[in-house]
């Protein structure tokens, strides 16, 4: 056949493959918007959808008139705490650059409340031993958060948020530290010039512990004492039997206390010392939200989990009523597919920080955590679980009842474990659950880091991991003289467990058993735990350990404290 060269050009141009072109992973979250189809009107939207974005670059920022000012208020500021001086750069020295960082911040309801813009030094440019030294600066534990809001809602007491305005800048620097001047706001004929930092300033390695060693001098001249065990925590006892306590997280303050005068006193002497923020009654802190009802104060997370649902596109799906199905074994199987490491690891990630005000999901997390190195299709799919679990709950959070003056404090805890619960390496998982006036604080799903050979074994295990904690809540309360030597009272589902920790039996069964563990036993003798037995329907800390079925979720879930706060506000 012959045919004509038109003909052939044809054929050969529909033969030729077509580029797929595939989005970035950073935009993935993104709605992409073509500029061939934006119309007039179109354009509208589109910029007005940049309207609360921060600027990528200082020139963009420079022609905004809300981001010129935040950035003039930061100068003014740093100016304001002497932090920098102007000189020429010794021979010897190498300036640091630094660079403007922009935020928006909102409130719980999404709305905008202040356009942030903050000078960091780029502090991966400095060297240990010639520029810094020490870095690490102690923050409150969330165990301790939940603990002083109990001690609060139990006896009634106030709780106040501060915050310190520009808090690194007030830490002074004990090695010489040069940096460049700000982009933007060079000095003119002077642009040679660099910064001396007398204080630290946002990006440096040392500049959280400068700012908590001043922070904690400060404290020690008011008065404060800060407990050994828990670095975190300054309390104050005044003559008149008033007792103040700080919890100090970085620049964030958690105030309560039994006067409410002596706490306005102590908000006078900060806003006279430093830059602060009253933000009044405590109702949002480190991502967690304070509901305050007739029966007590609620903490939850309401807004961190839409955040996460709507990440991971979620918002939409079919609710579950429990985080975690009882059949789910989970393994590492080679013939399943592989899913995208980072999503998952970003899921997890989020995930771990809801468990700070969830219980409840404390085990199907630790569960899943435990294949990050390499998750396959049933660990995203379990992960998945979790999520139409949590959009069911998203008004759920834990109670911290009121209760009446005349109450004895305790402390009470349970402890649990599932038995060669993990199908991988069959280890079994520890669960402790610990409760102060009634109100849960401390708990905890954790993999055992021995295999045991009998559940008595792996009950033992668990109680020496809630003895642990129990022996640092104790010390934590006896340095707040709140409680002084209580006996905690542990709840164990095992008699053999009990027996064992009592009094030396079954020696031919127990002679293999580390060392470490045994101090859950001394514990035991020296009178700090009192053990009793319940029974397994009654054991709080069972959703700790494994998958309970539903009717049981529920009713744990409801004896540790979990609540909807729709249903109470």
């Amino acid at each position: 056949m012959h045919t004509s060269s038109d003909d052939d050009d044809r054929v050969h141009l529909t033969s030729r493959p077509h580029r797929v072109t595939q989005i970035p992973r950073r935009l993935a979250d993104c709605e992409m918007v073509p500029d061939n189809v934006v119309d007039n009107e179109g354009d509208i939207v589109h910029y007005a959808m940049l309207a609360d974005i921060e600027p990528l670059d200082v020139k963009s920022a420079l022609k905004s008139k809300v981001w010129l000012e935040a950035m003039i208020d930061e100068l003014k500021s740093i100016e304001k705490n002497k932090t920098w001086d102007l000189c020429k750069l010794p021979s010897e020295k190498r300036a640091i650059d630094v660079k403007w960082v922009y935020k928006v911040k909102q409130n719980p309801e999404g709305q905008v409340v202040k356009y942030k813009a903050r000078l960091v030094a780029k502090g991966f440019l400095q060297k240990q031993g010639l520029d810094y030294d020490e870095v690490f600066s102690p923050v409150a534990r969330h165990e301790t958060i939940r603990l002083v809001i109990a001690l609060a809602c139990s006896r009634r007491w106030p709780l106040f948020h501060l915050d310190v305005k520009s808090a690194f800048l007030n830490g002074p620097l004990e090695e010489d530290v040069y940096v460049k001047q700000p982009p933007g706001f060079e000095l003119k004929g002077k642009e040679d010039k660099v910064l001396k930092l007398n204080k630290a300033l946002y990006g440096l390695k040392q500049a959280p512990r400068a700012w908590n060693k001043r922070i904690d001098l400060f404290f020690v001249v008011q008065g404060f004492v800060k407990c050994s065990v828990e670095y975190g925590v300054y309390v104050k006892h005044s003559d008149k039997k008033h007792m103040l306590i700080i919890c100090l997280y970085v620049d964030d303050l958690l105030v309560t206390g039994s006067s409410l005068a002596e706490i306005e006193d102590f908000k006078s002497q900060m806003k006279s010392e430093f830059e602060m923020t009253d933000l009044g009654k405590l109702t949002y802190f480190l991502g967690m939200e304070l509901l305050y009802t007739a029966k007590g104060v609620i903490l939850h997370q309401a807004k961190y989990a839409t955040e996460i649902l709507r990440k991971f596109e979620m918002l939409d799906c079919n609710s579950s009523v429990t985080p975690a199905d009882t059949r789910l074994k989970l393994e590492i199987d080679e013939n399943s597919d592989t899913v995208d490491s980072t999503i998952f690891r970003q899921l997890i990630g989020s995930l771990r920080y809801l468990c700070q005000t969830r219980p409840d999901i404390s085990y199907a997390v630790g569960y899943v955590s435990r294949f990050m190195s390499k998750p396959l299709k049933p660990h995203l799919l379990a992960a998945k679980r979790i999520l139409r679990y949590i959009n069911g709950t998203i008004h759920y959070g834990v109670l911290f009842p009121y209760s009446k003056d005349s109450v004895k404090l305790e402390l009470n805890g349970f402890s649990d474990a599932d038995w060669c619960g993990d199908k991988v390496d069959r280890r079994s998982t520890s669960g402790y659950l610990f409760k102060f006036q009634n109100a849960p604080v401390s708990w905890c799903s954790k993999k055992q880091s021995v295999i045991a050979l009998s559940s008595c074994e792996a009950e033992y295990v668990a109680g020496s991991l809630a003895a642990c904690q129990a022996n640092w809540l104790q010390s934590l309360l006896n340095e707040m003289k709140i409680i002084d030597n209580i006996t905690v009272m542990l709840k164990i589902d095992n008699k053999s467990s009990i027996n064992l920790a009592k009094n030396p039996v079954s020696h031919g069964k127990s002679k293999h058993i580390e060392t470490r563990f045994h101090f859950f036993r001394d514990q035991v003798n020296k009178g700090k735990l009192s053990l009793e037995y319940c029974s397994t329907d009654n054991q709080q800390a069972d959703i700790m350990t494994k998958a309970v079925k539903r009717d049981q979720f529920l009713k744990l879930s409801r004896e540790i404290g979990i609540v909807c706060f729709d249903s109470l506000s």
